[in-house]
């Protein structure tokens, strides 16, 4: 604080990073030796989840420091929806286990955003997630039954054909016994892998990604495309790999009857992309024939964006090309995220009722 009054900074709240609350007479030497106002010195002290911070600050009243100083018209504060979150953290009424089948899962911070979205969907139901972090490898070796036991399946993105065998294990797991699951991004692609191979009959089906010279590619490198903005872009194989991603946020059209649509409530939405392989359009009809549903395309209709399996064949099998996780909120989850976690409590309030029954007999 010296050096910035030296140079003419004054400050006019302190943050006081502490493990406990400062003490009154520490608030009073600080505020004395800063020249800020002794009530603009807040203690922002740990807290074992971080949504109890926005309770904690307007308890010193540094919204309404804030409110002040800008001389903004407002009305007193409502906090009930950060309240109702903590409350949902601290006790939950119900929890379910998720396994995620990722490539990088022994650096957490690569599905960081993931993670928070998974809590956020069980937030809004009062329900504690619990996250199994899997290596796409371990099922490779293991096999997927070692899935058994969870209610519910998530495979996000990645890049290369290191443990891709993998994802289409799990999603294939997932889709023959009926397990909730989450496809995103290379998730769609393990799911349509696996639809081509299991259900189409296309035993040398894979990702042009991982083979390029494979029998049948269902996910191939799109040459051209349109962006939101109308600017048409190119790649091909020797494009430089960032430079050509489909990136940032795009419209899609919903499929009107799908979970997809019902789950978001509106035709178009918005989400953000970050990929370079797609759907190839040359097996859409084919699939779609055989009880794929394309729930979602872009806005041109050149793009598969969503596939779902039908309702009569899976409880919840969804799976999208984009990433829900970046526009998920603690305190409204994401559509996606909601309706998955709240598929993986139905799924295991059935997995566990004979269990529970038998138990009431004992």
């Amino acid at each position: 604080m010296k050096e910035l009054r030296a140079l003419g900074i004054q400050a006019d709240v302190l943050l006081c990073r502490c493990e406990q609350p400062l003490p009154q007479s520490d608030r009073r030497k600080i505020a004395l030796f800063t020249n800020v106002p002794e009530k603009a010195v807040i203690s922002a002290v740990d807290v074992d989840t971080i949504y109890k911070l926005p309770l904690w600050l307007h308890e010193q009243g540094l919204d309404d420091i804030v409110v002040s100083h800008l001389r903004l018209e407002t009305k007193p504060a409502n906090l009930s929806e950060w309240e109702r979150t903590v409350e949902a953290i601290e006790h939950p009424k119900d929890d379910v286990t998720i396994a995620i089948i990722g490539k990088y899962v022994e650096h957490k911070d690569a599905y960081k955003s993931l993670g928070e979205a998974l809590r956020h969907g069980g937030l809004k139901q009062s329900t504690r997630v619990n996250l199994r972090w899997l290596e796409s490898e371990d099922i490779e070796a293991r096999g997927a039954e070692i899935l058994k036991d969870v209610d519910g399946i998530l495979v996000p993105g990645g890049f290369g054909k290191r443990g891709f065998e993998g994802k289409i294990a799990a999603a294939k797991f997932a889709r023959e016994v009926k397990i909730p699951y989450f496809g995103i991004c290379y998730g769609m692609h393990a799911a349509v892998v696996d639809f081509a191979r299991s259900i189409a009959g296309l035993p040398g089906a894979n990702s042009s990604e991982n083979d390029k010279h494979c029998a049948d590619p269902v996910i191939a490198l799109i040459t051209e495309w349109t962006t939101g903005t109308g600017d048409v872009e190119k790649r091909d194989e020797a494009s430089d790999k960032g430079g050509t991603m489909r990136l940032g946020a795009q419209e899609c059209r919903l499929k009107t009857g799908s979970i997809s649509r019902e789950l978001y409530g509106q035709d178009v939405i918005r989400e953000r992309h970050r990929h370079r392989y797609e759907f190839n359009n040359r097996y859409r009809q084919k699939f779609e024939d055989l009880g794929l549903v394309i729930a979602g395309k872009s806005m041109d209709d050149l793009l598969v964006e969503m596939v779902e399996m039908p309702a009569q064949k899976h409880p919840w099998f969804v799976a999208c090309q984009f990433h829900p996780e970046f526009t998920s909120t603690p305190r409204d989850g994401h559509p996606l995220f909601n309706g998955f976690v709240r598929a993986a409590r139905e799924y295991k309030a059935v997995r566990t009722a004979p269990r529970l029954a038998k138990e009431a007999v004992a």
